[in-house]
């Protein structure tokens, strides 16, 4: 604040500034005060007696402040002596830790590259389901070719359809376990990292601790840090920093555990698919044995109806050749055509004989023995050419039978072949190529 002055009160305060300062100036030049020989003494000796007191209080303070030093030197050697202490324990510590997760470290490593190979062995085991599936779906497909009766759901069928079922099912359990076995890996490095993040970390702490432990009072880089004893907000208990430690070493464990249960059970899947595939494989190669065995002899026994059978027309001929029985009957129509045509010769002998004597005059017109005869030969050539005929139409009806007899066992005898083509050339040469093996 500024104080406004006028101009007489100005001047007021000048003058007595003035005057003040006159009074100060006589004061100097005045003579100094004269003090009485008592009073000398007795400064003199007030100024002894402050002395002997001050120095007393001097001693007091040097002996004081030696104690003090000598206090704190000591205090500071042992508390110094016991930050070293807590500074190698600190470091067993960290070398323990550093050993756990070390070893740790190691087993999860070496059970993860086993892993690895389980991996590798499912992998391959998946790959050789797919040539086996292949093939059963080719024979299902290459059987859908059989022709007629042989067009049937038999043994082969249900084991080739079985076999699929079996392949599929093994394939679906192979990549689930493949599935599994990559997450258990991705675990298992996930376990490997934090050890070894976990590892760095205490590495860096021990040489950093170790750098400490060499630090003396006369090492030359030792300097002042204003804010080092300032406590960061993310410094952790040392509860926490064993429980972390732990935590990374009970989850590696946990993870090999589970690895090595899983690969106990990858081997039990591969064998027991393998064992599956093998002995299915095996079943319908024996159905197809058994099956084609079974279309062979029915096919030999149809070439044996096709080449011969028992001629109930002439019991005493026995078992001749359809095609020779074929042949005996057309030769056996031939011969009833023959005869048949051989009748008319006396056929005709005997009408133009009764015609003839039909023509006798008068009472030569008798029905005598001859004529009698005449006509009874007439009528007995008559039925017989007529029971001739009558075998002729049975048998070519029998010759017709037997043509279409003959060409039923053809076809059926090629469908046989067919099928045995199918399923012994097509399929069973094909199924020759499959390997199962355990992996």
């Amino acid at each position: 604040m500024l104080l406004l002055i006028s101009g007489s009160t100005f001047q007021e305060l000048t003058c007595v500034i003035f005057r003040t300062f006159l009074k100060k100036m006589s004061r100097l030049f005045q003579a100094p005060p004269k003090f009485h020989p008592s009073e000398w003494h007795v400064a003199n000796k007030m100024q002894c007696a402050s002395t002997e007191s001050q120095k007393s209080s001097s001693e007091r303070m040097i002996a004081e402040s030696q104690r003090l030093v000598d206090e704190i030197e000591k205090t500071t050697q042992k508390t110094q002596s016991d930050v070293n202490k807590k500074i190698e324990q600190r470091l067993e510590e960290i070398k323990f830790w550093r050993q756990e997760l070390d070893n740790k470290l190691e087993q999860i490593i070496h059970e993860t590259e086993v892993l690895l190979t389980f991996k590798t062995r499912l992998e391959k085991a998946l790959e050789s389901c797919k040539e086996p599936l292949v093939i059963a779906q080719k024979c299902l497909l290459n059987r859908q070719s059989r022709v007629g009766i042989d067009l049937v759901h038999d043994e082969v069928e249900q084991e080739l359809v079985k076999e699929v079922e079996v392949l599929q099912g093994v394939i679906a359990l192979l990549e689930r376990t493949l599935e599994q076995t990559i997450e258990q890996i991705r675990l298992n490095r996930s376990a490997k990292y934090n050890l070894e993040k976990d590892l760095k970390d205490k590495f860096t702490a021990s040489k950093i601790d170790s750098y400490c432990a060499s630090l003396t009072n006369n090492t030359p880089d030792v300097r002042y840090a204003d804010n080092a004893v300032k406590i960061e907000g993310n410094f952790i208990s040392p509860e926490d920093w064993t429980d972390f430690s732990n935590i990374n070493v009970e989850k590696a464990d946990k993870q090999r555990n589970n690895s090595l249960s899983l690969r106990a059970m990858i081997d039990s899947i591969l064998s027991q698919t393998a064992n599956d595939m093998h002995k299915q494989y095996e079943m319908v190669n024996v159905a197809f044995r058994n099956r084609v065995k079974e279309v062979r002899d029915a096919k030999h026994k149809l070439e044996i109806l096709l080449a011969s059978r028992q001629c109930a027309a002439v019991p005493s001929v026995g078992f001749v050749k359809v095609m020779d029985e074929t042949a005996l009957q057309e030769k056996n129509i031939a011969a009833l055509k023959k005869a048949i045509a051989d009748k008319e010769g006396p056929v005709k002998v005997a009408q133009t004989r009764l015609e003839a004597r039909n023509h006798r005059p008068n009472v030569e017109l008798c029905y005598d023995t001859v004529q009698y005869k005449l006509i009874s030969e007439v009528q007995e050539i008559t039925n017989n050419i007529q029971r001739l005929k009558d075998t002729l139409a049975q048998a070519e009806t029998e010759l017709k039978g037997l043509s279409r007899r003959q060409l039923s066992l053809e076809e059926e005898i090629q469908v046989k072949a067919n099928t045995l083509y199918i399923d012994e050339v097509l399929c069973m040469q094909m199924r020759e190529s499959v390997c199962i093996n355990n992996f």
